[in-house]
């Protein structure tokens, strides 16, 4: 049997937000089958429920260990109450997973609304949530993971969606500091890591479409994935998938890097007067 990180043990507590769906379902059902008790966090509706159900109905003792709690994420009050339920309900967690992500589109200069949207649930959810939970999970000594979703729209940047490449590159500057903090803590026994998914096919991704595309990935391939990477002690969780492999990925954040330090334009991968070079690096 494979070894699992000591956090994923029988009895013990993972949080998931985002969990109605995709990765954070996936997330959830994967720590449900290692004997966890499982929060579900999203908003309130019938796909949390039926999530809490279909987990439930497949674990041992389910309606005891598998529960759902509503919560808006982009909310601080929101998320303090949620800590405070769980804490009520089971004591401690070991595994906060801040996964809850919406792309609802934006421009630069487009509505306000978006902006808000997409920096309170993706970024202050990520940071208010590790923040809310955090503490206590480094106080009961016990070991635990605070896992952070990521993109990589959040490393490369591409044009398109702004709103969404600001939040995720917010959750990777904080998850960086927030591993800092914890690998100095004095007999701390929680690690961070950012998980930072390939192409996946969730209702996030799908834009109507009904079927999976070949090169995407599961929710569950990229939880497996997760689980082995946190096993070998990955702090960056960075997914392939069916179209890009490791090495492309690789090449594309170091064309990235590159462009402050050779100080070309911004996004020079997508500039005119640099595509043809990036081909020639991506290719080389």
């Amino acid at each position: 049997m494979t070894t699992l990180h000591p956090a994923f043990v029988e009895d013990n507590v993972a949080v998931v937000t985002g969990a109605a769906s995709g990765i954070g379902l996936a997330s959830a059902h994967r720590f449900a089958s290692f004997g966890m008790s499982v929060v579900l966090v999203d908003l309130d509706g019938e796909k949390l429920a039926a999530a809490q159900r279909e987990i439930a109905e497949r674990t041992e003792d389910g309606e005891a260990k598998i529960v759902a709690i509503p919560t808006d994420v982009s909310k601080l009050e929101e998320l303090e109450a949620l800590e405070r339920a769980v804490i009520q309900r089971f004591g401690r967690v070991h595994v906060l997973m801040n996964n809850a992500g919406v792309q609802p589109g934006s421009a630069i200069f487009g509505p306000q609304a978006n902006w808000e949207k997409v920096l309170g649930v993706n970024l202050f959810g990520v940071v208010n949530g590790s923040r809310v939970f955090g503490s206590g999970m480094v106080t009961h000594g016990e070991p635990g993971l605070i896992i952070n979703t990521g993109s990589k729209q959040g490393i490369t940047t591409p044009p398109g969606d702004p709103a969404y490449n600001v939040s995720k590159a917010g959750v990777k500057a904080f998850t960086e500091a927030l591993q800092h903090e914890l690998r100095n803590t004095k007999n701390g026994a929680i690690s961070a890591h950012l998980l930072i998914p390939g192409f996946v096919f969730t209702g996030l991704t799908a834009n109507g479409r009904t079927e999976k595309p070949s090169g995407a990935w599961t929710p569950e391939e990229t939880v497996d994935f997760m689980v082995d990477s946190i096993r070998n002690g990955d702090f960056y969780i960075l997914c392939p998938d069916g179209e890009v492999d490791r090495k492309t990925d690789e090449k594309r954040i170091l064309w990235a890097a590159a462009d402050i330090v050779e100080n070309r334009p911004p996004l020079s991968r997508w500039h005119e007067d640099f595509t043809d070079d990036f081909k020639s690096f991506l290719n080389g």
